[in-house]
């Protein structure tokens, strides 16, 4: 059963978990509840060297203390965008809600290691698209995107597929992670943990 977020209590600082880590996976645990169609999504939106911006969805793969990863084809927009200029925001959109996660931080990309570990768990459809896919290039129709899926079923065959070599994670290391709460009269709950240059993080209450 669905709760009523209508007539939530404040986001108060008392309730708040002493690292953004602990407080993300409590909110994210209730997001995975509350049926949304995919409570991983994650809206990532980066910026040309010259300030271009642009966004997209993509889903979040795993987090840790060290930040969020997703994968993705390193040659794309976003991943030439984030390779020239690596610094990104994250937008978790739990709109049913009220909340949202906002996240902003410089980017890396994850090992090698890591991203092989992962491309292995991945469907093997998922696999073959990656090499088939040259990525938020221009072609010419469907059936040259069809074509290319055929080429790399015959070009493995029945045997593994290896994760391409253009093709892997990136971490967004977060510098703040705000947790927005939607409350009555736009006077919304906004709490974010910011890193100080000494280290720590500290919590900050924004006005809505």
């Amino acid at each position: 059963m669905r709760r009523d977020y209508t007539a939530r209590e404040a986001l108060l600082e008392p309730g708040m978990a002493a690292d953004w880590t602990t407080q993300f996976g409590a909110w994210f645990i209730e997001a995975s509840g509350f049926a949304l169609p995919e409570p991983n999504a994650m809206i990532v939106a980066s910026a040309t060297p010259a300030g271009h911006p642009s966004a997209r969805t993509v889903l979040l793969k795993e987090y840790d203390a060290r930040g969020f990863v997703f994968f993705s084809n390193y040659e794309s927009r976003k991943g030439s965008e984030l390779s020239a200029n690596p610094y990104a925001s994250l937008v978790f959109p739990w709109f049913p809600m009220q909340r949202q996660v906002i996240v902003v931080g410089a980017v890396e990309r994850v090992s090698r290691a890591e991203t092989e570990e992962y491309f292995s768990s991945r469907p093997r459809g998922s696999q073959l698209g990656a090499w088939a896919s040259p990525q938020s290039t221009i072609v010419p129709d469907r059936e040259a995107v069809d074509a290319a899926f055929r080429q790399a079923q015959e070009r493995f065959g029945d045997g593994p597929v290896p994760a391409p070599p253009h093709w892997g994670g990136f971490r967004v290391v977060p510098e703040t992670v705000e947790f927005w709460q939607g409350r009555s009269s736009r006077l919304h709950d906004r709490l974010r943990y910011r890193r100080t240059e000494e280290g720590p993080w500290v919590l900050e209450r924004l006005a809505p």
